[in-house]
């Protein structure tokens, strides 16, 4: 079968030839891989800045957003069952006993960093014809959802903040109006994230450089949001000309942004980092304002990376609420399709929203 691969120490991206699986045991699941998303975490991969292939193998399978079918099931496996469309998650937990997180699965949590994650971290991930997994890591999705399935991982990340965020806004105990957000541009994970507040009834808005008038705008607005251009609205005059926000998710990646966009977080409010910045020149903060603002505001700052399963279910819920209320914007998140003959062309390249690699059609052997 195929698969793309990185090769760190060669310096090469290419399509391999693997083995076969073996016959699935136990609680171990074949999956016949169907989608797999390509995002800036595959592409840095791609260009050799971190990945780290399983130990013994000199490459790395890529791939981490995947939507897969259930082809055969071990006699133990009880969470999907053969032809179930399903999405795996991403990390795997780390082996020490000292780790709470890991051992109450929750490894998005984990203290040690000894955990792995499929496609990124000491395991092969999903772009590759046939996987192998164990079934607690699969979560099923619903064949309605079959074309837009592929979205949900990075979808969690939002998933995970609104529960996240939930759990700390139960320290204001009285009934909340309708909440206003704000997310920090217009790529996959903030449109997603956008769709997610959206859904969750906020009252919700996309800020981004992009103008107004341009593509990803027009899939904000489509998906429910108010867009908002950076050519048009400095970050700075964002709360006064447009007023203050309970949540802002940011979404861009870029330090001197997200703490930008504090002078627009309201009372209260929470703001949720999900970039990992570039390594570059520090950016300078007003510190004292920032402090004078957490402290006298009751405001909250948190980031967010992976997902537990439970996100992962909530954000295929979400999913079908937006396929429900927009689902033509939900579609106009997935760009193109593309062969895995084109694969390392899309890991070299950006381009368009969300990029598929499709590799077989559901239902079929």
């Amino acid at each position: 079968m195929r698969a793309l691969a990185v090769f760190p120490k060669a310096r090469q991206v290419r399509i391999i030839d693997r083995p076969d699986p073996e016959p699935v045991t136990g609680s171990q699941v074949l999956l016949r891989i169907l989608d797999v998303g390509i995002c800036g975490t595959d592409r840095e991969i791609g260009a050799f800045h971190y990945g780290a292939p399983p130990a013994g193998s000199d490459h790395l399978i890529l791939g981490h957003e995947a939507l897969g079918e259930v082809v055969e099931t071990g006699p133990d496996a009880t969470v999907v069952h053969k032809g179930d469309l399903v999405v795996p998650t991403v990390r795997r937990p780390c082996p020490h006993r000292h780790c709470a997180p890991c051992r109450a699965h929750r490894q998005d949590f984990c203290v040690t960093g000894d955990f792995t994650e499929r496609g990124i971290k000491e395991a092969h991930g999903f772009l590759q014809e046939y996987v192998v997994e164990e079934d607690e890591y699969l979560v099923p999705a619903h064949r309605k959802l079959a074309e837009v399935a592929v979205l949900t991982e990075p979808l969690s990340i939002a998933a995970k903040a609104a529960e996240q965020g939930t759990a700390i806004q139960q320290r204001l105990p009285w009934v909340h109006p309708r909440g206003r957000g704000l997310v920090l541009g217009a790529g996959p994970v903030g449109l997603l994230g956008a769709m997610s507040m959206v859904v969750r009834h906020l009252d919700t808005f996309v800020y981004s450089l992009e103008p107004a008038t341009g593509v990803r705008a027009r899939i904000a607005r489509d998906l429910g949001a108010t867009y908002v251009s950076g050519a048009e609205v400095p970050l700075g005059e964002f709360a006064r000309r447009i007023g203050s926000m309970d949540v802002i998710y940011e979404a861009v990646g870029i330090a001197s942004v997200g703490f930008d966009a504090l002078g627009a977080l309201g009372p209260n409010g929470l703001l949720v980092f999900t970039g990992v910045p570039a390594p570059g020149k520090p950016h300078p903060v007003d510190t004292g304002t920032l402090m004078r603002d957490l402290v006298l505001k009751n405001q909250v700052v948190f980031g967010t990376v992976n997902a537990s399963r439970s996100a992962y279910e909530t954000a295929l819920s979400e999913l079908e609420q937006g396929m429900f209320l927009f689902p033509e914007g939900v579609r106009s998140l997935i760009t193109q399709r593309h062969p895995l003959e084109e694969a390392p062309a899309l890991i070299a390249a950006r381009g368009g929203i969300k990029q598929v690699v499709h590799l077989a059609d559901a239902g079929r052997s």
